[in-house]
């Protein structure tokens, strides 16, 4: 996992998209500690590279702006 300075800022739909993986993360750990939860891991993953690729992306296009 990434330490919280290097996350990207999210915007509204990918926070509440991950606040609902994480909900959904708590109900299979009620269900027990050995359900397996990489798949939702992965999705959260997913959803803050995308949000890294976002912030690089409109970075650049700042910098270009700037010329």
């Amino acid at each position: 996992m990434r330490k919280s300075s290097e996350e990207p800022r999210l915007t509204s739909g990918e926070k509440a998209r991950i606040a609902v993986l994480v909900g959904r993360m708590c109900k299979r750990e009620i269900a027990g500690p050995d359900v397996y939860q990489g798949d939702l891991e992965r999705k959260v993953d997913r959803i803050i590279d995308g949000a890294a690729r976002r912030a690089e992306r409109e970075e650049r296009a700042a910098r270009r702006g700037q010329r």
